[in-house]
């Protein structure tokens, strides 16, 4: 259980608790209800049934009355309870044997202070032969001799200011809770610890980048001419939010210290070209850009998309990935480093060993999620540029301050003049065909097609597509006389690659693919996309998918099918039907799968958080605050040597990618 110290284990926080605070006289009990009662037991025996099992059967009496109890195959009972005990006994009262029966309680000797009853007993995360009972046993004596050691790391005038419970006073009441009010309090106080440690540690780095950084040279100043020219060329008009994010960006590049910068957009709604003004004003004043993409389909859209605004500047833009060649990539380093470069643009391939720039000004990472915390700070260290990430997966923007919490935030949230809205529907599977025989039609006007599915390759026990199976079916059975691409992560990027050309020429009619097509991916004349098995994947992904079409002149549509039909699932999936913004569904997403399923809270270097929740908006809010309040008081917390130590503490923990 990961439990290796006393510390460890008053940290094993209970996942939930149960109310036996109420004790109930023998003749009041509820029938058919759980009851606790309190009372002398005054005659238990083991008794063999015909069918060779074992029933210890007892009589319990207050001074209300007396009430039998049994218990099934537990012969043991009666070597630990005996008549004229007194106990507590907690379970569900129902009618057997002919009487009212209390069937299989749990019990307790009564003692000064009870353990499991006759309180808020708290109910801990098991394993096997590890149950709560047993883990209630070995902290309540801890609580009151340890807790005297737990030294507060939170300032007292924060603790006193939001009316927070002392450290020890905290455990000690979320584990043994006095009453309802002192749990609350207890949650409250250990909740608001998660979020400020992490908003903390987050502030405080970004500060001590900023002052490392310093000393370089990379304030970028704006070339609002250049910028504008740019911007009157493009064949649309920018939204006020790209032109807000753009300002943002150029006035953070001005300064003597890094920007650090996250642009989160809809799908569709134009982070790139924001981030192709920004590297535009710092090639003009003489630096280089990288770009880097957690795909090679992604970055070859970039390299593709960047070339064409840029190419009538003449500037060097190169592109890298791992299916680049020895000697490719070795001229390509060379020019990075000599300064000949003025844009790469790549995968992986641009953080690896021997890579190096000259004058690296500005570094874009897209879809910074899908790089660990490490991986992104290899980026940062090649001269301390100024850091922009994009990300089309929407995040709250309060959980996105705890996620990335060391970044500034821009949010473009205005989608471009004549970007159509995507039709949605859920369908059944009776209408399987009558769906195929529109998309027939829709291909004979000259429309293209993804087909999503879940899976590689077949699986028995899991009973959804795969792309290979589902290849094979609409190939033969289907649409056999049209063009069908298949397109799947395990395919060598020269396959990718051929595959995604004919698509875009409209060589292949169908494209059936894994999650590969999430992001990257822009083909125009695509207007339909139909996803097999979604419910297995999130809203947010879903909606990633949906963001592929829509991106022509065409009406588009998205097409859900699913194999699992309980309401919770149709539920989910109406979502999509029923909203079209990616931020929207992002917090129902995150209200149902928590944020370690949908945006790898692990890789971010971000704990597991035992009380607090990342939709909490108030805590969020209130924890930055307190953080900001004491960085600026004290950057490096040296008049907090606690705090500081606690910060040392999770950087041990959590920073290990």
């Amino acid at each position: 259980m990961g439990i290796t110290t006393a510390n460890d284990l008053l940290s094993h926080f209970p996942r939930t608790y149960n109310d036996r605070s109420d004790v109930t006289p023998v003749r009041d009990v509820a029938l058919g209800e759980v009851n606790t009662i309190r009372g002398t037991i005054s005659r238990i025996f083991n008794r063999k049934t015909k069918s060779g099992k074992f029933m210890t059967m007892a009589t319990l009496t207050d001074d209300t009355g007396t009430i039998n109890v049994v218990w099934f195959n537990q012969p043991y009972i009666r070597r630990v309870l005996y008549n004229g005990n007194q106990v507590i006994m907690t379970g569900k009262v129902k009618m057997g044997f002919g009487k009212i029966t209390m069937q299989s309680p749990a019990f307790e000797l009564q003692k000064e202070e009870q353990i499991h009853s006759e309180r808020i007993v708290p109910v801990y995360h098991e394993t096997e032969g590890i149950k709560s009972k047993w883990i209630r046993e070995k902290i309540k004596p801890l609580i009151d001799e340890w807790t005297k050691y737990y030294k507060d790391y939170l300032p007292e005038n924060v603790r006193e200011r939001n009316g927070f419970l002392s450290l020890s006073q905290a455990i000690k009441h979320i584990h043994f809770p006095e009453n309802e009010e002192l749990l609350n309090k207890a949650r409250e106080r250990l909740g608001f610890d998660e979020l400020f440690l992490l908003q903390l540690r987050a502030l405080q780095k970004k500060w001590e980048w900023q002052q490392v950084a310093r000393h370089e040279k990379i304030a970028i100043p704006q070339n609002i001419e250049a910028v504008k020219k740019f911007i009157h060329t493009l064949p649309f008009e920018l939204t006020d939010a790209q032109k807000k994010t753009l300002y943002s960006i150029l006035k953070d590049m001005e300064k003597p210290y890094p920007m650090s910068r996250l642009v989160q957009g809809d799908v569709g709604s134009g982070k790139t070209i924001v981030a192709v003004a920004a590297m535009l004003n710092a090639v003009k004043a003489g630096f280089q850009c990288a770009v880097m993409a957690p795909t090679e389909i992604l970055a070859k859209q970039h390299y593709t998309s960047i070339y064409s605004f840029l190419s009538s500047y003449g500037f060097n833009i190169q592109f890298i990935s791992g299916s680049t060649t020895q000697k490719q990539k070795e001229q390509c380093v060379r020019q990075m480093k000599s300064g000949t470069i003025d844009i790469v643009i790549g995968t992986h391939a641009l953080i690896q060993e021997k890579i190096g720039f000259k004058n690296l000004g500005l570094a874009v990472v897209d879809e910074q999620h899908r790089f660990g915390v490490k991986q992104r700070s290899v980026l940062k260290s090649f001269g301390s540029p100024h850091l922009l990430s994009l990300s089309a997966t929407p995040i709250p923007r309060t959980l996105a301050m705890t996620l990335y919490g060391d970044q500034d935030i821009s949010i473009i949230d205005e989608m471009p003049k004549g970007r159509q809205e995507i039709i949605t529907r859920l369908i059944p599977e009776k209408k399987r065909i009558d769906a195929y025989r529109w998309i027939e039609d829709q291909i004979k006007k000259g429309r293209q097609v993804f087909v999503i599915c879940p899976l590689i390759d077949e699986s028995d026990t899991l009973g959804v597509k795969s792309v290979k199976q589902e290849y094979a079916h609409l190939k033969e059975h289907i649409f056999p006389h049209h063009e069908i691409g298949l397109l799947h992560g395990k395919l060598k990027s020269k396959e990718k690659n051929k595959i995604m050309e004919d698509f875009a020429d409209n060589k292949i009619h169908i494209l059936v693919s894994t999650s590969v097509v999430e992001v990257g991916i822009d083909v125009p004349n695509a207007t339909i996309m139909l996803i097999e098995g979604a419910e297995r994947f999130g809203l947010s992904q879903l909606h990633q998918f949906r963001g592929r079409v829509g991106r022509g002149k065409h009406q588009s549509y998205c097409f859900l099918f699913t194999g699992n039909q309980s309401p919770e699932a149709s539920q989910r999936l109406q979502s999509m039907v029923t909203y079209s913004s990616g931020f929207k569904l992002a917090e129902i997403d995150l209200t149902l799968r928590g944020p370690g399923e949908i945006y790898g809270v692990r890789q971010s270097g971000i704990p597991d958080l035992k009380l607090a929740s990342l939709t909490d908006s108030v805590t969020i809010e209130k924890a930055r605050q307190e953080a900001q309040t004491i960085l600026e008081e004290d950057a490096t917390l040296k008049q907090y040597p606690r705090l500081q130590q606690k910060i040392a503490e999770l950087d041990d923990v959590y920073v290990k990618d």
